[in-house]
């Protein structure tokens, strides 16, 4: 006999009943995210100013950022000057974009800026194996002026390009990001869920403290980074 605190036992037609009663719940929950969705789409937008950024291959316009895309996601990965190991959640959230190449049919692009310097952002991308462009602020008001400043957190704009003028049309922060991930959604059907405390879950279920089973970013560059 086990020990561990187990999901009540039932035949499979109550099964099916508890199923179908969470999943027009389910239904519901996706149908209210399109409608944010279309609400999204019609957000009016801001003109932004003409930011010069740093690249891989030096001094690049914002809107050369795009790469000749019309649309630029954002994620502005937190940045501790003078540490080895940046942002644990920053680094293992961006370790998760490996295969970008599909934006390419939707018109759009997904980068990364930091406020770090352009030459310690690239080492420590290549240091936990991130796959993702990079590019950083530290020389510009951009990360500043769009949610991102020196020493704050993390964020994700989006940005609309027309011919030389950039506008910017969306920005969320904190949870507003999980959308963007496949972990949690993941992790969220199984029946332990994410084994945080904050979780509404029932007695004996399985709960640790927040952020404690959330991979370090020493364990990302363990598994995707150089072999050195």
């Amino acid at each position: 006999m086990t020990t561990t605190p187990l999901p009540p036992i039932v035949d499979a037609e109550a099964w099916q009943r508890e199923l179908d009663a969470l999943r027009a719940r389910e239904k519901a929950a996706t149908r209210e995210l399109d409608t944010i969705a279309a609400a999204r789409r019609r957000l009016p937008m801001v003109r932004m100013p003409d930011y010069t950024l740093e690249g891989e291959a030096g001094a690049v316009r914002l809107a050369d950022v795009f790469d000749g895309n019309s649309q630029l996601i954002v994620y502005h990965h937190m940045w501790f000057p003078g540490e080895q190991w940046q942002c644990p959640g920053c680094t293992g959230f961006t370790s998760q974009f490996t295969r970008l190449e599909f934006l390419d049919n939707w018109d759009a692009r997904f980068v990364v800026v930091t406020q770090g310097p352009i030459d310690e952002a690239l080492e420590y991308r290549r240091r936990v194996g991130n796959t993702m462009p990079w590019y950083s602020t530290s020389n510009s008001s951009f990360g500043a002026d769009v949610g991102a400043p020196p020493g704050g957190g993390f964020a994700l704009n989006v940005f609309l390009r027309d011919g030389d003028t950039v506008y910017r049309t969306w920005h969320t922060s904190g949870r507003g990001v999980e959308q963007l991930s496949h972990t949690f959604a993941l992790i969220d059907t199984l029946p332990y869920g994410r084994q945080e405390e904050w979780q509404d879950c029932p007695d004996g279920w399985p709960q640790s403290p927040t952020y404690s089973r959330w991979a370090k970013s020493q364990d990302i560059a363990a598994l995707y980074g150089p072999d050195e």
